[in-house]
């Protein structure tokens, strides 16, 4: 076996970060102890903190930290999302984050090819390639939170992609950076050549190994047979078959190595059919026998994909809310096959449907067959199915972890081996295991809860592994590793499923590219048998709210703070950490720097930071939500200032009429001074304030008028028929109350004024409740952590709105989204609150004649939209009114929330950090939330406008729509 010396640095941390701060800017450093643990946290059950996270934004960054790391003989992991599942995205080394800087992506050929840097989301390439009918070919579950870099680096595939589809397959040509810092592109002929040249000996040492596999008959068949399946376990040996020239191996090596061999900096896919049509079924089996003979019926039928589940996957996520009734009442040991089908046309896709029912006769099924092409039973099933990891890791037992494993068996052994499996898995005492997985391609995976604590309960999971590698991959003759990656999980057992020859060759291929073993050492092979027992994650009781999370990782896409501070995921990392250095006695040196470092910086990573959208709990398959944990900690560290809130509750009105008054002083200090300079001095206050005092910008408008239009109250004798369909109440927020048009667009107008200039048009009659200016919904308290007040005044307002209302008989419209979303659960089931979006789509825009404005407009879907489940609403309103439509990528909230946008406008401007480049070239911008509008117009170049504005101005009354008389209320 090719020897390979793995020595230990030969400068310390502080000397490399020394070296690095020469070539990188220091912000790019992170040397912060509890940064370091927060980023360097995987979603597997395993736990490193790296000595150095490193962040660099160009590849000649990297180039460069690769050098000095390469100098100082450090070790080191490339890192992307972090939601691989086997810990090969984690070190106690140098951690290399390619993030922002990496997320260039340019579709090709009319979407035959896609090229991507490694930063990029993977539903973000999909999304690109969506108008073209085309996709890529790896769909991993996790692939609207994982990145295109750990797709290709584990060789992820997923629920569709099959053997054909995955990234290996699928390679059109990547650009690689080698541990000598030597870049490669293989698309470019003449980095090729010059490769060619100055690596001569690492290709022909490629190029001997294919030649001496391929005389090697034996050899060669086994690795045939090894890629018939689903196979991520050690490195891509069929490369040594399936190519002969030493390029054409070195990049197809570079697929699944998990950052062993080098660091794939950009990659183009050839890009894979997305049909149309499509359809889906879950199929109920009376047991897993059945099930498995079912999916070796539907293997020639053409079918998308087959998913198995388990009656215990079942049964742990069945009382989800939205998850079908059926699944509640389903007989132990019932299995279910989720069958999709796509196809270009109806005709088409019913032939497939037939041809999978035909298949299946003779074989018990529960109920009757029954697909569905209905958009939201469709996201329905497949959200049963990609919730069944995280679902298991919500209703575990505190303190405990889980495993996740996925095996491949030959298809034709698919039954024989999943009652192998479960019978390992009884034998070993783990009857809470379940299973699920791409039963299509054998490809199973087996899920189940696991602490480590207690004695003997490590033996107890090496005993299960030891079983599992023998059963799986001798006995059957599968793979332990079928898409996951090996990572640190499975690197002991390479040798087992491989044989010694071919584990040997796996070597040989490390030491021509790292033989030093500073890339990524011990994930994919180990010369440590207990490397999988070692370096377990701790999970500790910390938080009700958020100890079900086990850290997947899907929320951190949609997070303002992503790149500022630290995500939901890492929020809870700390959290957790926390609350384990309390529980110790004795701490070592480094969990002291930890415990002290939680002191000086934790309140602004945690806490201050964080925007509490609840935008995390949309991606969160269990539903956590981040923020409300950080909310709870507001509250308790606002108990002396509860007495200030209620005062400011008690004379809202006031407020809000000094808050008027500001910003009209604030007009009258920027007319004669000007804008920059108005700038730099409110900028020097708000740093000597201790960032107490809210920051002045641009964007802000000048103050709303202090009287609204109102028309006339219908009568109280209004026929039943007429009056809720023609009468609406209108709670103007206090956002809107304060905040006028932006002087900046002298046609702009206060909200109020369009509001009601819309519902007279579209012929409503309008009633406003009495005290508007003391109304609020409670968010301006609730978001400082002040619920006791956020409390009482929804009472009021709850209040007000049943009377205005008269008990829920007429709607009550918000004018501002995230207010209408902070009502829900605080009043009155009777009342019928109405979304400003929602209720413009439905019911305005059947009412009014709209004429498409000749304009681009930038689309800001605010995270209380997005909550609600009406982005589709809102892009297609804007669309109805303007001839473009623009909606960003990758900014799902703006992280102004409330007037943090004022207080910490570094939040604001990190998460529209990119904002500007994408709306280039737009007339103006649209959202539903005053002060959203204002971060976005402050980092966009544009002006934002109310959604509600965009339609008063491409609107006409229609024949039904009236016009009512208008009297004059003050606020």
């Amino acid at each position: 076996m090719t020897a390979i010396t793995t020595t230990k640095p030969t400068i310390s941390i502080d000397e490399l970060t020394a070296m690095l701060t020469e070539r990188l800017p220091i912000e790019r450093l992170v040397q912060d102890p509890l940064r370091r643990l927060a980023y360097g946290t995987d979603a597997s059950f395993y736990r490193l903190v790296p000595s150095l996270v490193v962040r660099p934004e160009t590849e000649q960054e990297l180039v460069e930290v690769i050098g000095a790391c390469r100098e100082g003989n450090w070790p080191m992991t490339f890192r992307a999302a972090g939601t691989s599942l086997s810990g090969q995205a984690i070190t106690d080394g140098v951690l290399i984050q390619l993030g922002r800087g990496w997320r260039d992506a340019r579709v090709l050929d009319d979407g035959a090819r896609i090229d991507l840097q490694p930063g990029v989301i993977g539903a973000r390439a999909n999304e690109l390639l969506a108008p073209f009918g085309r996709k890529i070919g790896p769909d991993p579950a996790s692939i609207a939170s994982c990145m295109i870099g750990g797709i290709a680096a584990n060789n992820a595939s997923g629920m569709c992609c099959g053997t054909a589809q995955n990234t290996y397959r699928t390679l059109d040509s990547l650009r690689m950076v080698l541990l000598d810092g030597t870049v490669l592109d293989t698309a470019d002929a003449d980095s090729v050549a010059a490769f060619r040249q100055s690596h001569a000996a690492l290709l022909d040492g490629l190029e001997r190994l294919s030649t001496n596999v391929r005389t090697d008959l034996e050899l060669a068949k086994r690795i045939r047979h090894k890629y018939r399946l689903k196979n991520t376990t050690g490195y891509a040996l069929n490369s040594l078959v399936d190519f002969r020239d030493g390029v054409d191996i070195l990049a197809h090596l570079m697929i699944g190595s998990e950052g062993t061999l080098g660091c794939i900096t950009r990659i183009t896919y050839q890009s894979v059919p997305e049909p149309p049509r499509k359809a889906a079924a879950l199929i109920f089996f009376p047991d897993l026998g059945s099930a498995c003979r079912a999916t070796i019926a539907l293997r020639g039928t053409g079918v998308a994909a087959v998913e198995l589940m388990d009656r215990a996957g079942l049964r742990s996520v069945e009382r989800q809310p939205g998850m079908p009734e059926q699944l509640r009442e389903l007989p132990d040991g019932a299995t279910a096959l989720l069958v999709d089908v796509r196809e270009e046309d109806g005709p088409r896709l019913e032939a497939r449907i037939e041809e999978v029912g035909q298949a299946l006769e003779g074989i018990t099924t529960l109920e009757p067959i029954a697909f569905t092409e209905d958009p939201v039973s469709y996201a329905l099933y497949w959200k049963v199915r990609k919730g069944l990891f995280p679902a298991v890791g919500a209703v575990r037992d505190l303190g405990t972890t889980v495993v996740i494993e996925d095996v491949a068996f030959p298809i034709e052994r698919l039954e024989e081996g999943v009652a192998a499996l479960t019978e390992a898995f009884k034998r070993h005492g783990y009857d809470d295991a379940l299973l699920f997985g791409h039963a299509l391609e054998g490809n199973l995976h087996f899920v189940f809860p696991q602490g480590f604590e207690r004695p003997g309960e490590k033996e107890r999971y090496q005993a299960l592994m030891a079983d599992v590698a023998q059963l799986v991959a001798v006995d059957f003759g599968g793979s332990l590793k079928a898409e996951h990656g090996t990572g640190r999980n499975m690197a002991p057992f390479v040798e087992l499923e491989w044989g010694e020859e071919a584990y040997a060759l796996m070597w040989q291929i490390k030491a021509l590219f790292d033989p030093g073993h500073l890339l990524n050492p011990d994930v994919m092979l180990t010369r440590n048998p207990t490397l999988h027992l070692e370096n377990l994650k701790p999970l500790p009781e910390a938080d009700p709210i958020v100890d079900r999370c086990i850290e997947c990782g899907f929320c951190e896409a949609v997070c303002p703070s992503r790149e500022l501070t630290l995500t939901p995921r890492q929020r809870i990392v700390l959290t957790r950490e926390r609350a384990r250095l309390a529980a110790l006695d004795e701490l070592s040196d480094e969990e002291r720097e930890r415990r002290d470092a939680f002191e000086q910086s934790a309140l602004y990573d945690i806490d201050v930071t964080c925007a509490a959208d609840g935008m995390c709990g949309t991606r969160c398959p269990v539903g956590i939500n981040t923020g409300e944990m950080v909310l709870a900690m507001r509250q308790e560290r606002h108990v002396g200032k509860q007495e200030l809130a209620r005062r400011i509750g008690r004379h809202f009105s006031g407020a809000t009429k000094i808050a008027r008054g500001g910003l009209r002083a604030a007009s009258l200090g920027r007319g004669i001074i000007g804008d920059a300079l108005m700038a730099r001095a409110s900028q020097g206050v708000h740093k000597a304030s201790g960032k107490r005092v809210p920051q002045w910008i641009p964007a802000i408008p000048a103050a709303a008028p202090i009287r609204v239009l109102k028309s006339s109250r219908p009568s109280a004798g209004a026929s039943s028929t007429e009056g809720p369909r023609d009468s609406v109440v209108y709670f103007p927020s206090c956002a809107t109350r304060v905040f006028g048009a932006d002087k900046r667009d002298d046609s702009a107008r206060a909200v109020m004024e369009i509001v009601l200039s819309l519902l007279d048009r579209a012929g409503y009659d309008v009633i406003i409740p009495e005290m508007p200016g003391h109304l609020c919904c409670g968010m301006a308290f609730s978001s400082k952590g002040m619920d006791n007040e956020a409390t009482h005044k929804a009472r009021e307002l709850n209040r007000e709105l049943l009377v205005a209302s008269q008990n829920g008989r007429f709607p009550v419209l918000f004018d501002t989204s995230p207010c209408s979303l902070q009502v829900e659960g605080h009043l009155d089931e009777r009342l019928k609150v109405q979304e400003p979006v929602a209720f413009a789509h439905d019911h305005l825009l059947p009412r009014l004649e709209v004429t498409p404005l000749d304009c681009k407009v930038a689309v800001h879907v605010t995270c209380s939209s997005h909550r609600k489940g009406l982005t589709d609403s809102f892009v297609e309103l804007a669309r109805a009114c303007a001839r473009e439509v623009v909606v960003p990528d990758g900014i799902s909230c703006c992280g102004f929330a409330g007037d943090k946008g004022l207080r910490v406008p570094e939040l604001t401007a990190s998460s529209l950090r990119d904002l500007s480049g994408q709306v280039a070239g737009c007339d103006f911008g649209v959202s539903n939330s005053r002060t959203c509008e204002m971060g976005m117009t402050q980092h966009s170049g544009l002006t934002y406008h109310s959604i509600l504005e965009l339609l008063d101005r491409a609107s006409q009354p229609t024949a039904q729509g009236g016009v009512s008389k208008e009297r004059a209320v003050s606020l």
